[in-house]
């Protein structure tokens, strides 16, 4: 079995070495994985670990709802945490407003469990609430790992009753080295909160089987995720098959897809049909006609909703994680995903790519807009081959670098839109007309918010100033001092 992704034989470790480096994170050897399939697989595996927990649970997650999911997760942990377990939870606060609250927690903390919340609103950091834990994990004993797209949310299970299908999402179960790198990235977001983790007995990370990964733990600002995604679009040579919850191309990534499928890589893309942030739909939709152009072939799925976030190259490469194609994740986020390098678990996922595009509609350019998967799409169909224009310069190429922001070219009249775009241009317009209206008759409606959305930042900024200045005085006084 090759263990690289990309085995010609003298560019093997060059092309290791590159990936190391582009996702700062080394590849580990001894790994056993396995994937596991939307909401209920993930739930049942999840609370199983959680229950036979002997040492320490270590649980992070965006959301974690106070449903019947939720309790659910929260009544196993406080079990634990009465017969003396350590239990540790991270929820991200953005992703948890509207879904628990602080008091949802009390039982746990009673229990002598930890709980943080990542993140929240602070004085003196006016932008900070930008920057969220997107991060899907779950460590029980140092021994089995967890990472993940999926929430603790009934949402992912549907809802039989009103006839909503379950969330089509995926995640891995991994043991192994990589357990040790997971509990690593969980301890370095414990400690960005407070007080670090307690040393923990680390048992030897024995080998748990013979596949080769790598943990790939984002922060803001650091664009590993982003960097991999780059470098294996460039570096596939037969298929890079992506799906993704929330697409929104940027105009270097989509540069790189475009390129891809001009050397006649099948590179496809699987994202919703209908989602639960229409906003980001309407965007990704707008970016359509560029990577179609391209020859790149895009598919909505049609059920609920699909949320996972995974990649597979030429049969012998993939991704899976929380990561989506977009710019919070790559760089505003923590993310953690696991990049493997192996021809069984990329056959196995890219099996299951071929699965769920039977529930899947092609969509294509004119005159026919969309083709119904009655069409058998497999590993054997052929991609349509991209248009060549002829040079840098082609139309193609050119679109894709612009995909990422259609409104803008709309204002300043750079290029001409395809209907695709029309949708945000629409809602954008009636938003606009709609504020300008209220602006007009009732302008305290508006005047208020500005107000206070106004003294925020000046409080802010104010006190951000207040502590620069602090510690310029201290560290003039530590000068004098030492003189």
């Amino acid at each position: 079995m090759n263990r690289t992704a990309f085995p010609s034989s003298p560019g093997r470790l060059f092309a290791e070495q590159a990936l190391s480096r582009a996702a700062g994170a080394p590849l580990l050897t001894g790994n056993r994985i396995e994937l596991l399939i939307d909401g209920a697989a993930h739930y049942e595996a999840w609370l199983a670990a959680i229950r036979g927990a002997r040492r320490r649970v270590l649980l992070e997650n965006y959301i974690i709802r106070d449903d019947e999911v939720g309790r659910a997760f929260r009544d196993a942990l406080v079990e634990r945490a009465k017969e003396g377990v350590f239990v540790a939870v991270i929820y991200d606060w953005v992703g948890c407003l509207g879904q628990s609250r602080s008091s949802f927690w009390a039982p746990l903390r009673a229990a002598g469990g930890q709980v943080r919340v990542f993140n929240p609103p602070q004085l003196g950091q006016p932008f900070g609430w930008i920057s969220r834990d997107h991060r899907k994990v779950l460590v029980v004993d140092g021994q089995v790992g967890f990472l993940s797209g999926v929430c603790i949310s009934q949402k992912w299970l549907g809802d039989a009753k009103r006839g909503i299908a379950p969330w089509r999402d995926t995640g891995v179960a991994l043991h192994g080295p990589a357990v040790v790198e997971i509990e690593a990235a969980f301890a370095q977001s414990w400690s960005s909160m407070g007080t670090p983790l307690p040393p923990f007995e680390q048992e030897a990370s024995a080998e748990a089987g013979t596949v080769a990964l790598r943990v790939i733990a984002t922060q803001p600002s650091t664009a590993g995720m982003y960097r991999l995604d780059q470098m294996i679009a460039a570096m596939a040579r037969k298929t890079l098959w992506l799906t993704d919850a929330y697409f929104v191309g940027v105009a270097p990534y989509v540069q790189a897809l475009a390129s891809a499928s001009r050397d006649g890589v099948d590179v496809r893309l699987l994202v919703p049909g209908s989602s639960d942030i229409p906003m980001v739909a309407g965007m990704s939709r707008s970016g359509y006609r560029p990577l179609l152009k391209a020859g790149i072939r895009v598919f909505e799925w049609n059920g609920s909703m699909l949320h996972a976030k995974t990649a597979v190259a030429d049969g012998q490469w993939a991704r899976v994680g929380s990561s989506n194609l977009n710019i919070a994740s790559w760089l505003s986020n923590r993310e953690i995903d696991v990049a493997v390098e192996d021809v069984e678990f990329a056959r196995c996922l890219a099996a299951q790519y071929e699965i769920d595009l039977g529930n899947a509609t092609e969509i294509v350019l004119a005159p026919r807009r969309y083709r119904p998967h009655a069409e058998r799409v497999s590993a054997s169909t052929p991609p349509p081959r991209a248009r060549r224009m002829g040079g840098s310069s082609s139309r193609a190429a050119a679109g894709a670098l612009r995909i990422a922001n259609s409104v803008g070219a709309a204002i300043t009249d750079r290029r001409v839109l395809g209907d695709t775009e029309t949708g945000p241009l629409v809602m954008g317009t009636v938003l606009l007309l709609a504020l300008a209206v209220v602006a007009i008759f009732w302008p305290a409606v508006v005047g208020w918010p500005l107000a206070v959305l106004a003294l925020w930042f000046a409080l802010n900024l104010g006190i951000r100033a207040w502590r620069a200045r602090r510690r310029h005085w201290r560290r003039v006084k530590a000068v004098d001092e030492t003189e």
